[in-house]
């Protein structure tokens, strides 16, 4: 890539993106396109929907998100649709302040984040462009200009809804620049930017006692005082704070429960009626989304105070929890560990799923349902089937606890685990082992966690484990199993074959001889006993196996070896078991024969060329499972 030829056509394309015309122009290009008087709530809710939304399982999948955001697409829905959806529609939710409440590392300010760079891109493209007063400091609507008594008028002939008025600057401006003729002030297209100051302001609270209110509403230019006369010349003031630059756009407060009350007063008005208090002026309209997070814990103290009621009657709080999803929560660590310098160490398989496993199991909770542990509870929010629990259980326990997923470890702490192990081991690659342990040794170190939860989460370390322990088992086993798929294929046909005969009261003929036969009994419970199926369950099982096929055949689809996945787990585990001796013989010899060396190399080779493992971790599986086959 030449760098400085990509540089010059990003300059080449903003400097196309750049239109300056009179107010005039601008009504004109109004009457083919209202889109760009939208509001600022309007245009951050199209910006999401222009990347597309897919409907899943009955809920809205917004893909703005995905890239960033993963194993939060409820609370993403609940967020888009009653806050940003409705604020677009000019409902009075747009006049409430967007607070994220929720637990530390849980996705609060990435939310905030992917909003600010997505309206950053949105305005570069035709649909959301931004026009405003050449000159004006605040950035505002042109259609401010038209006086209010035309207004209505004006919105019927070029369909849209003018709110606000001019900034004391532009108000000054028109009187003496244009001496009133609004057709000729200058217009100009504008990109949001936040490194310029451009339709998103972004406010951090400090010491109370140096933070002054100018960072929020600007503040008199004292140099210019003498030149102008007076402290209500709107050219002796800065125009200059976090709510005039975010006008148009996007306002965040960071950790907006910690500033002092003072900065929250100026919201109420701002929230409610469009517009805020500065200097000695008229109060200032202002068209922005503002946008607030916070924790449980400062959520709590806020809302107990009876002084903040009128502030907490003007706010949405949505509730961002932690990802309830192992394989969500492994694209987390995925994402995190590849924006390192540390992208380059190799992450053996099941290293970041025993990872996750750990961590999900801290943040459920334990439920009501009888027979239910949180280890079911945690696969069946991943999507996998348990036996006896049907999707209704699952919607239950989702909606048993509403605080479910505000408490529990953060991603932030297993990456920081993840980490430490890399730099103290200098390794080459690192495995679920290596991991655990680092989580294991970091927990005291922790200094949120009491005795009695890190009781809870060493035995949540045993159980994450032992779910790997099952893992390294299947994959060595797998890898030992020459063409796997093949022969699993031929022992499913033939115990379909088998069970077909059963169910129906007839034989089966032997492929060689030709000869009629009985169903082979010894061969299907060999199969049937590996997933726990009774003698008494027997016939139910094989019935449900028939009647699945038969469902499949009605719709013109072919049952095949991955279509049931407690029978595909059966056929796996009878050939695993078969093939158990082998293995542990040959990962267990110190001294192994010709024959057996070939089979570990072999082994070895399918683990690294078909199961993403590295010469160094796949021999560490090899080891570590010939020792769990020993026990």
């Amino acid at each position: 890539m030449d760098i400085f030829k990509r540089i010059a056509e990003h300059r080449a394309e903003s400097e196309r993106l750049g239109w300056t015309g009179t107010f005039k122009e601008y009504v004109e290009l109004l009457r083919h396109d209202p889109s760009p008087a939208m509001t600022a709530h309007s245009r951050v809710y199209e910006m999401i929907a222009s990347h597309g939304v897919e409907e899943v399982d009955g809920h809205n999948r917004y893909k703005f998100f995905e890239k960033e955001i993963f194993g939060l697409d409820r609370a993403i829905e609940k967020l888009v649709e009653e806050y940003f959806h409705s604020a677009a529609k000019r409902l009075d939710v747009r006049k409430r302040i967007l607070l994220l409440m929720g637990p530390v590392s849980g996705g609060k300010s990435t939310i905030v984040t992917m909003l600010k760079r997505g309206l950053e891109q949105f305005t570069r493209q035709e649909r959301g462009a931004v026009y405003a007063i050449k000159g004006c400091p605040m950035h505002e609507d042109p259609l401010h200009l038209i006086p209010n008594e035309l207004r209505p008028e004006v919105e019927r002939v070029l369909g849209v809804r003018i709110e606000g008025n001019l900034c004391p600057s532009c108000q000054m401006r028109l009187r003496t620049e244009f001496e009133g003729d609004i057709e000729q002030v200058a217009v100009e297209r504008v990109l949001v930017s936040e490194e310029n100051r451009v339709g998103i302001g972004t406010f951090s609270p400090s010491d109370p006692k140096s933070q002054d209110i100018a960072d929020l509403t600007g503040s008199i230019d004292f140099s210019t005082i003498t030149e102008f006369g007076s402290e209500s010349d709107p050219r002796a003031y800065r125009f200059d704070g976090e709510l005039n630059k975010a006008n148009r756009g996007l306002m965040e407060f960071q950790e907006m429960l910690k500033c002092d009350e003072k900065f929250l007063w100026n919201l109420l008005s701002l929230t409610q009626e469009g517009n805020f208090k500065a200097g000695r002026f008229a109060l200032i309209s202002a068209d922005e989304l503002i946008i607030a997070h916070t924790n449980e814990s400062e959520y709590k103290s806020f809302i107990s105070n009876k002084k903040n009621e009128a502030l907490q009657s003007r706010m949405i709080v949505m509730p961002i929890p932690y990802n309830l999803k192992v394989t969500e929560e492994e694209k987390i660590y995925s994402k995190l560990i590849s924006q390192s310098d540390m992208s380059h160490i190799h992450i053996a398989p099941h290293a970041l799923k025993a990872s996750a496993i750990f961590s999900i199991l801290t943040r459920l909770k334990e439920t009501k349902k009888q027979g239910m542990d949180l280890l079911k509870k945690m696969r069946m929010y991943d999507g996998e089937e348990v036996e006896g629990y049907k999707e209704n259980d699952l919607k239950e326990m989702q909606s048993e606890f509403s605080e479910e997923g505000m408490s529990g470890v953060d991603p932030r702490y297993v990456i920081n685990r993840i980490s430490s192990a890399l730099i103290k081991q200098n390794l080459s690659c690192i495995n679920a082992l290596d991991v655990l342990r680092a989580i294991k040794d970091g927990l005291d170190q922790h200094a949120s966690i009491t005795k009695e939860e890190r009781e809870r989460y060493l035995n949540f370390i045993s159980v994450a484990r032992k779910e790997y322990d099952g893992l390294a088992k299947k994959e060595v086993q797998k890898a030992f199993v020459y063409s796997f798929e093949e022969s699993a294929k031929t022992l499913f046909e033939n115990y379909l074959d088998n069970i077909e005969a059963f169910c129906n009261w007839k034989k089966i003929r032997d492929p060689l001889t030709d000869d009629e036969m009985e169903p082979d009994e010894r061969l299907m419970r060999s199969i049937e006993e590996q997933i726990g199926v009774s003698e008494n369950a027997k016939k139910a099982f094989r019935e449900e196996i028939l009647i699945r096929l038969s469902s499949y055949s009605r719709k013109g689809r072919k049952f095949d070896y991955n279509s049931h996945d407690r029978l595909r787990e059966a056929i796996e585990k009878k050939l695993f078991s078969d093939l158990k001796d082998i293995v542990k013989i040959t990962t267990s010899t110190k001294t192994p024969d010709e024959n057996q060396l070939k089979r570990i190399n072999e082994v070895s080779a399918r683990l690294i060329d078909e199961h993403g493992y590295c010469p160094v971790c796949a021999n560490e599986l090899l080891r570590y499972v010939g020792s769990l086959l020993n026990r």
